[in-house]
């Protein structure tokens, strides 16, 4: 298998595309500075993710600054520090704030030349929206969770992607499901037969940080620890 096999890259965004754990951390900036004890990073990450995941099954219809603002409201409660729901409204409103990977802008300026680029991501359209404009590419296809009315891993935000890209003339064996998250992406393309690429952004890391445990390790076909790596290896294959 190669690259070059594929006609369309499907993204995952947050983590993948945008430096979601950065963006996350600054967002609980004025609750992290409260703690006493302080936490370090990986736990704050995992906590959030704990949290998030947990409300994403709770209230799969919620739109993403809602949500957040809902994980910000339980974060506050588990480590005791009371927080306003105008405090947790303009977390939930940092998405628009969170950075791109330095090296995310430039990969797909380059693969937008080879592929369709398509992203299926766990927001809402206007958050992705002010993401987009950091990526600098024009993707030919945006599927949200907004969309969908479910956040992924749920099997539902895959099957949407698959019947859209469908009756775009797109067929499954020339998708290639491009993301970071083992929980979010590879597990429930693994489920969905999709062929998928592993850009491991914590390489350097221990731990999952803002995604939850996948429990047993999925499939995946390619691993590279960025978007730079993987545009390289492009320019390789051909």
């Amino acid at each position: 298998m190669e690259l070059t096999d594929f006609k369309v890259l499907t993204f995952d965004c947050y983590g993948t595309l945008i430096d979601w754990e950065s963006g996350i951390l600054q967002g609980l900036a004025p609750l992290i500075d409260r703690l006493d004890p302080p936490l370090d990073r990986n736990e704050i990450l995992e906590a959030h993710a704990r949290h998030e995941s947990r409300q994403q099954r709770q209230t799969p219809a919620k739109r993403y600054p809602e949500l957040l603002a809902t994980v910000y409201k339980r974060l506050s409660e588990e480590w005791g520090q009371p927080a306003s729901w105008e405090e947790c409204l303009c977390y939930g409103h940092s998405v628009k704030d969170w950075p791109a990977f330095p090296d995310s802008p430039e990969a797909l300026r380059y693969l937008k030349k080879h592929y369709k680029l398509v992203i299926l991501s766990n927001v809402d359209n206007e958050s992705f929206a002010a993401s987009n404009k950091k990526l600098g590419v024009d993707f030919d296809a945006v599927f949200t969770a907004q969309d969908i009315g479910s956040y992924k891993p749920a099997d539902a935000n895959f099957e949407y992607m698959i019947e859209m890209l469908a009756s775009m003339g797109v067929k499954k064996t020339e998708i290639l499901h491009t993301a970071e998250s083992l929980f979010h992406d590879h597990a429930p393309a693994n489920r969905h037969r999709l062929a998928s690429c592993w850009i491991f952004r914590r390489h350097e890391q221990e731990g999952f940080g803002a995604t939850m445990n996948p429990g047993d390790m999925p499939r995946y076909d390619f691993r590279f620890d960025s978007m730079a790596e993987m545009a390289e290896a492009h320019r390789q294959s051909r």
